[in-house]
């Protein structure tokens, strides 16, 4: 490894090295626990005979009867914490567990040493384990109910979709008798999906009620700024219930991280447009493969993985290593278990000497220590970089990490500022089971697994009474008199729980069309950017063109291109501030205060931009005529004092100065937040009516709000200030990919001023 490390380390000559830093190994620290001895000797046949502390202290946590979030890195051993109690319940008393992972791919991994762990317990343990997924057959989830295992593993959409609603007729034996639900990787559960998995939480809590159990919970995360805050907003469970075990006493050895900056293209300087990563990574993945060391290079997407596996296998032959050619693989979500399995054994026994992954090898699934980690550009959060990171390390023997960058604004931060990554507060997870876009489904599907009364309130939140009137109202509630007070059922014959996805918040969708087949289902607005006529959309490795949008229908028809360029659409934008929520003022500005506030964004398509695929140079407008949407959400403001205002039109162009802080401060909103850049929306105006003076807004891209608009107002102060640096750090004249360009804009980053915009930000902070 070490030689591996010194070639990268040379990089500082070429100007690529933006940091090197060793991490140094630890040794485990071990506590004593009691177990029941059939399962301490079933452990100690798999060489487990002592456990972490970090273990014990959750096992013990949950003996004493707390809810406990256990928050340590990738392969600390969190499933021993949860395995443990999960048994012994069973072998007491037959209490039974539900355990519950955001993917199939990891419920099948832990299923499966689940299963062998409690099959090595011998005859009379009471322990038995099953899978309850969608991938299963009518016959086979009848057989497992009737076989009523002690430990069920699934997933939230299966206990929204099929638990749930039949509770009284086919699973009462599991409500009745639950005693611990495992809720693993929980930092997944935020967003639109984690608000969703919320309300199924209350509806989880009221089923148990009338069954009389109270199960416990035992929440396991990757390392977040707010766990036990997180933790209890989702399961609706009080935060001084839980009991927070985030120190990892596992070993460890020295870990090698390297952030390279790929050079900006040639006669270029200054454009902030740089060699792709992408080149790079699969340079440094053949190298590492080639010496010998087995590495694992994360990318974005399924179909990137696929190709650059492929692109590296060709690679390795060019250099006249067949053998290692054919041990290359790629590794994603919809692969089928076999196959995945296939992987995962193969990187557990060395056959598999280099694979290309998606996300999907993030989770914890176990496939033993690597060598090197690779990231082809920055994950998104420091949360997922440690998580990917933590892939590497076998043993006490070194390992590499080394982070590719791309030319975004996060990643160009975080080469500029690397101790922001090593050294800073991790991001918080957002979630908002009180909003109104999503409950009123939820209160719907409560009402079919249960009667429900006033009391419920306490499961749903504030406003419980003015759902259940518009349900009534809409004729999906039946209202009773009864002689304990009034009661509401379900009316109708639909099922609530199946005209609710869990995975999204539109209710209109549009079907995506070629040579006859649907190839993908986007949401309304997500389809009126991406497909309309004249776009061009990717899927699966294939470019294909819009040739048109039936919106009577719901459907796009696409066709393949070879096109050499991509599209980006031209919106035009307004907001109406509804309500305004809260205010706070700035430390250096105490005239200048940022409000909350709920919000509507009115939003129409206009046309869009062919733009050259290699230098992303323009190369001709088109106007298209699309309805508008609208969008109620919340939304953080602030308006420019009229002294700052006065300055930035000396310095150069005001409104692009507002426009280039806006795309600065949702570029770095996932530096504080778990969230994509997309997930947050903005608008600047050299004049608001609300107002009455030039205004920058910040806006939760989801109906309702999700909890990010609150995230960035609560943190708006460093994360003004860190806005302020990045974009002063970058040196371009009009404004790069690398600070202020967007993406996502719907105005063709035109206007963008960087200086003024430093300026702005420095007199709102102080800086």
């Amino acid at each position: 490894m070490d030689d591996a490390v010194d070639r990268l380390r040379a990089r500082a000559d070429e100007g690529q090295l933006a940091d090197y830093r060793l991490v140094p190994g630890r040794e485990p620290t071990y506590a004593d626990c009691d177990l029941e001895p059939r399962l301490a000797s079933a452990l100690a046949d798999r060489g487990i005979d002592r456990l972490y502390r970090h273990q014990v202290d959750a096992i013990e946590a949950v003996r004493n009867g707390k809810d406990v979030v256990l928050a340590t890195p990738t392969a600390s051993g969190k499933s021993l914490a949860y395995t443990v109690p999960a048994f012994e319940r069973a072998m007491d008393h037959g209490g039974r567990t539900l355990y519950l992972g955001p993917q199939n791919a990891l419920i099948a991994d832990q299923a499966e040493s689940l299963d062998s762990l409690a099959r090595d317990l011998g005859f009379g343990s009471r322990v038995s384990v099953d899978t309850y997924t969608g991938r299963l057959s009518q016959t086979e989830k009848r057989d497992v109910r009737d076989r009523r295992p002690t430990v069920l593993l699934s997933n939230p959409d299966m206990l929204h979709y099929g638990l749930l609603p039949h509770g009284h007729r086919l699973w009462e034996w599991l409500f009745s008798s639950l005693d611990l639900v495992v809720v693993d990787e929980v930092h997944d559960y935020r967003g639109v999906f984690g608000s969703h998995v919320a309300l199924v939480f209350r509806r989880l809590a009221r089923l148990c009620e009338r069954f009389g159990s109270d199960p416990q919970f035992l929440c396991c995360s990757a390392t977040i700024g707010n766990p036990v805050e997180h933790a209890a907003r989702l399961t609706g469970r009080p935060e001084s219930g839980f009991t927070l075990v985030d120190d990892d006493t596992s070993g460890r050895g020295p870990r090698h991280w390297v952030l390279l900056n790929p050079p900006e293209y040639e006669g270029d300087e200054g454009s902030g447009r740089r060699r792709s990563s992408h080149v790079e990574t699969k340079r440094l993945f053949a190298d590492l493969v080639s010496a010998g060391h087995q590495t694992l290079a994360f990318t974005r997407a399924r179909q990137t993985a696929e190709r650059y596996a492929t692109e590296s296998a060709d690679a390795l032959r060019d250099r006249g290593e067949r053998s290692l050619a054919s041990r290359i693989e790629a590794y994603q979500a919809s692969l089928r278990d076999d196959r995945r399995r296939d992987i995962e054994d193969g990187l557990h026994n060395g056959r598999v000497r280099g694979v290309w992954s998606t996300s999907a090898l993030e989770l914890g699934v176990d496939v033993g220590g690597l060598d090197a980690v690779l990231l082809d550009g920055y994950p998104g959060t420091r949360m997922s970089t440690f998580q990917r990171a933590g892939r590497a390390g076998r043993g006490s023997d070194p390992a590499l990490v080394a982070l590719v960058a791309g030319e975004d604004q996060l990643d160009q931060y975080l080469m500029a500022n690397p101790d922001d990554l090593f050294a800073g507060d991790p991001e918080q997870a957002t979630v908002d089971p009180e909003n109104d876009h999503l409950r009123p489904a939820h209160v719907a599907s409560a009402a079919v697994e249960n009667w429900l009364s006033q009391a419920d309130e306490k499961h749903f939140g504030e406003g419980f009474a003015t759902i259940v009137r518009e349900l009534e109202a809409e004729g999906r509630l039946e209202r009773r008199e009864t002689s304990e007070g009034v009661r509401w059922t379900h009316a109708g014959d639909r099922s609530p729980q199946h005209e609710t996805s869990l995975r999204t918040v539109d209710d209109r969708e549009v079907d995506l069309l070629a040579d006859g087949d649907v190839i993908a289902t986007l949401g309304f607005g997500d389809a009126l950017r991406d497909a309309h006529p004249g776009a061009i959309y990717h899927h699966q490795g294939q470019s294909y063109e819009v040739t048109d949008l039936d919106l009577d229908r719901d459907v796009a028809t696409l066709q393949s291109t070879w096109a050499d360029y991509y599209t980006r659409v031209l919106t035009e934008k307004s907001i109406t501030v509804d309500r305004d929520r809260e205010a706070t003022a700035l430390s250096a500005r105490p005239d200048t205060e940022v409000r909350l506030a709920d919000v509507t964004v009115t939003e129409r398509v206009t046309g869009f931009e062919r733009r050259d695929a290699k230098r992303g140079e323009t190369l001709g407008r088109e106007m298209v005529a699309l309805p508008e949407t609208t969008l109620s959400t919340t939304a953080l403001y602030f308006t420019v004092p009229g002294d700052v205002e006065t300055e930035m039109r000396v310095i150069g162009d005001f409104d692009g100065g507002i426009h280039a802080a806006e795309h600065g401060l949702i570029s770095l909103f996932p530096l504080e937040l778990l969230c994509d850049r997309a997930d947050v929306g903005g608008l600047s105006t050299p004049y608001h009516a609300h107002t009455g003076a030039s205004t920058i807004f910040v806006y939760d891209g989801y109906p309702g709000g999700v909890g990010l608009a609150r995230g960035g107002y609560e943190r708006i102060e460093p994360l003004l200030a860190r806005t302020g640096r990045m974009i002063d750090a970058c040196g371009c004249a009009d404004g790069c990919p690398a600070c202020v360009q967007s993406p996502h804009c719907g105005n063709a980053n035109d206007p963008l001023a960087p200086e003024p915009a430093v300026h702005l930000l420095a007199s709102l902070t102080g800086d």
